[in-house]
């Protein structure tokens, strides 16, 4: 992994997109051994963002040909968003290119009254592209 590629996030709730302050974001990915490495944990400003991500990427060369078994042109990262109130929510998958902005939206469902965050939680994958 030779090359940057850029993570934005944003976490905010409803289909009016009502930014969340002060959820915790966790950003991993795969690492050595297939152990998760941590590479951010950031709590939203009052927009709902956290501050861009740098996310070491192979380099953009890698990307001519397809890649059916071998290694893929992109970094694969998992991010999770939680805030009380509100059901966790985790995405896996979440692909970063060398020298592209990647923009994660996070919705977040409110909860209903007696629910805590570590009871509901919602899981998505984003499919690798093949490229």
């Amino acid at each position: 992994m030779d090359d940057i590629g850029t993570l934005i996030i944003r976490v905010y709730t409803s289909r009016a997109q009502i930014p969340i302050s002060g959820a915790t974001v966790v950003v991993t990915h795969e690492g050595k051994g297939g152990r998760r490495e941590l590479l951010s944990l950031q709590v939203t400003d009052s927009s709902g963002a956290i501050l861009p991500l740098q996310i070491s990427t192979p380099l953009l060369g890698e990307s001519t040909a397809p890649h059916t078994d071998g290694p893929v042109p992109f970094a694969i990262c998992s991010v999770w968003a939680e805030h009380p109130g509100y059901a966790m929510l985790q995405v896996d998958g979440v692909q970063i290119f060398p020298g592209v902005e990647t923009t994660q939206d996070m919705e977040l469902i409110p909860l209903a009254e007696g629910q805590s965050s570590l009871q509901v939680r919602d899981q998505r994958e984003i499919t690798a592209q093949s490229l």
